[in-house]
């Protein structure tokens, strides 16, 4: 096995000295999120980690793909539970509001009931206390999403990739194989045909077309942090590994994302329970784990890369011996 080892690139970690120790530490490849900045933003980031690397290691974007999101605001917006709020939000976003919905803010972090809609804002009523800045997620739950796999900010980046040294997009929420079809003829457009499509899996919809999708993907992504809003918590496991199984009869690899060692964003040592987790998905036969605002806001990007990279040559080491007992049972 060699289980690759993926970072997030962001203000904790974005100059050559953390990076190189990170790489040191294990770690095979970086994340870009550019849900909110552009490659051409990210131009010193990027700089950064391409003298780092040597530019021998993956260097993977996120996408904005379909996800409905808030606007562009100024200053974060702080609020109390039963606080009304007025946010702007994307206007491709407006046809699917109506007065009287349940929305999910941030990953599902805040919950609110839509009050009133107009042009480019809605005015909602909070059920829980919090901040919410720009370009935060919003999610409708009942409501099926038909928005194009890539908005213009995604087109412009991948007409970008090549020249940045990008070798992997990360499509989100993926509901199809046309999506994939989509971002495969974009890069073919922008002369970028080698480059990877990481397919995220983040609600039940990806769920069900997972057949369909992965042929159309060079990897598959376990995104647990959306794909645990669209079901209860306590099925979010067997979700893991189901997805898990389906990628392994097909022979296509996988990575495990989100919370894998989310107390270490404030905290030098990780849990017991995030140990564990990344033990059994790497026992369980994932091809990668990636870490996102542990090593791109967190205080111990160099730790947390640390901590994982020695819990995934555990669970390695142990592997065979797991394999041959289950074989033998």
């Amino acid at each position: 096995m060699n289980t690759k080892i993926f970072g997030t690139l962001g203000p904790s970690c974005c100059n050559r000295n953390t990076l190189k120790r990170m790489i040191d530490e294990g770690m095979s490849g970086i994340r870009l999120n550019l849900s909110h900045v552009s490659l051409g933003d990210s131009a010193e980031w990027l700089k950064e980690w391409q003298q780092a690397s040597e530019g021998k290691l993956d260097l993977l974007i996120d996408m904005q793909g379909p996800e409905m999101r808030i606007g562009r605001i100024a200053d974060p917006i702080s609020f109390e539970k039963g606080e009304h709020i007025t946010i702007p939000v994307t206007k491709r976003v407006i046809p699917f509001l109506d007065v009287g919905q349940e929305i999910l803010l941030d990953d599902g972090k805040y919950r609110a009931n839509v009050l009133e809609v107009s042009d480019e804002f809605i005015t909602i009523k909070m059920e829980n206390g919090g901040t919410l800045s720009s370009s935060k997620s919003i999610k409708i739950p009942g409501v099926k999403n038909t928005l194009s796999a890539l908005t213009g900010h995604d087109i412009k980046n991948i007409s970008l990739a090549k020249d940045a040294g990008v070798t992997g997009v990360m499509q989100p929420f993926v509901r199809g194989a046309s999506d994939l079809i989509e971002v495969r003829e974009a890069l073919d457009k922008a002369g970028a045909s080698h480059i990877k499509i990481f397919a995220k899996i983040e609600n039940r919809t990806g769920m069900a077309e997972l057949k369909d999708i992965i042929p159309c993907s060079d990897w598959i992504v376990i995104a647990r942090g959306d794909l645990g809003n669209d079901m209860p918590l306590w099925e979010l496991p067997g979700a893991q590994r189901r997805i898990a199984s389906e990628c392994q009869k097909a022979g296509i690899p996988y990575i495990v994302v989100t919370q894998m060692l989310a107390s270490m964003e404030h905290s030098p040592v990780p849990t017991r329970a995030e140990v564990s987790d990344i033990y059994y998905a790497v026992t369980q036969g994932a091809g990668g784990v990636m870490v996102t605002g542990e090593t791109a806001a967190g205080e111990y990007p160099v730790e947390v890369i640390r901590n994982l990279t020695n819990t995934v040559r555990c669970a390695e080491e142990d592997y065979p011996f797991i394999h041959s007992k289950m074989t033998a049972c």
